[in-house]
């Protein structure tokens, strides 16, 4: 299974062959998943903040069951957080280093026992590269290409404005595919990338159902995987003290959080479908 394998443009993923010049062959080792899953690449800032940890793991975790595919660059940060809870949520899948194949130049180094969880668990890295080829500041925008273009849609989590994440996005934007992005307070530079983005018409992920909808399925196709989230303590709090819509403050006095916290949890259950805020009260969802 940890062989290196070529793989030729007629047996490309159909995506990939509609690529202006697309490579003639690709590395890869492991297993290639069905060409009829929806392919999703996930990119983000290699400097994440705890938030856009928590989201793509809420994000991702919300596609249990699904018939997608994780595809992301083996990176630090929301790379490598987007191929771990792929694994966690069963999910298949793809890496696509900014290095050859070989067990000696695979990067980032610290990721290679990521990469060889990835093979175990029947997933697959790819490569447009040399097998022995090491990663170089060339090599990375070539391999964001790849990414972008054997997706059926690229989601955006954090990014700083001139970050090498929006790359990708801009090559999917090229290939006419979907751009999807998080929205991220306006107090920090990680949320730059993806507010840019929105504002030049990528798709708002606001919520699990967001993201569903986004790759073509229906909130019904997800009900019926009957996943279920983990949830924090905060989370778990602020649940059971929504047996009656409440107000913000209301709610901020009855689970004696601090601010910061409260609006943490708020965000992920909003974007695990959980709770939602409409005419000023927030209410569980059912």
């Amino acid at each position: 299974m940890n062989s290196i394998h070529t793989l030729y443009k007629e047996d490309f993923p159909p995506l990939l062959k509609e690529i202006p010049k697309p490579p003639e062959t690709l590395s890869f080792r492991g297993v290639l998943p069905s060409y009829d899953n929806v392919f999703l690449t996930i990119v983000g800032s290699r400097r994440y903040s705890a938030y856009g940890k928590q989201v793509t793991e809420t994000l991702i975790e919300g596609l249990r069951g699904l018939p997608v595919v994780i595809v992301s660059g083996l990176a630090y940060g929301i790379d490598a957080i987007a191929h771990r809870a792929a694994l966690d949520a069963d999910l298949k899948t793809i890496a696509i280093p900014g290095s050859g194949l070989d067990d000696s130049v695979l990067y980032p180094r610290e990721n290679v026992r990521l990469a060889e969880e990835i093979l175990r668990r029947g997933g697959a890295l790819i490569s447009p590269f040399e097998d022995t080829l090491p990663a170089a500041q060339w090599t990375f925008p070539h391999r964001n290409r790849i990414m972008a273009g054997i997706s059926h849609a690229t989601l955006v989590i954090e990014a700083d404005i001139r970050s090498g994440t929006l790359i990708t996005s801009k090559f999917a934007g090229d290939f006419n595919r979907n751009v999807l992005t998080v929205p991220g307070s306006i107090f920090t530079s990680k949320s730059a990338g993806p507010h840019m983005l929105l504002k030049i018409g990528a798709t708002p992920i606001t919520s699990v159902d967001d993201l569903i909808l986004a790759l073509g399925f229906t909130p019904e196709t997800k009900r019926d995987a009957k996943t279920t989230f983990n949830l924090s303590p905060d989370e778990e709090r602020i649940l059971e003290a929504l047996h009656n819509p409440l107000s913000r403050s209301e709610l901020f006095e009855t689970v004696a959080l601090d601010s910061s916290a409260m609006s943490v949890a708020l965000s992920l259950l909003e974007l695990k479908g959980l709770v939602e805020e409409t005419l000023g009260n927030i209410r569980k969802v059912c």
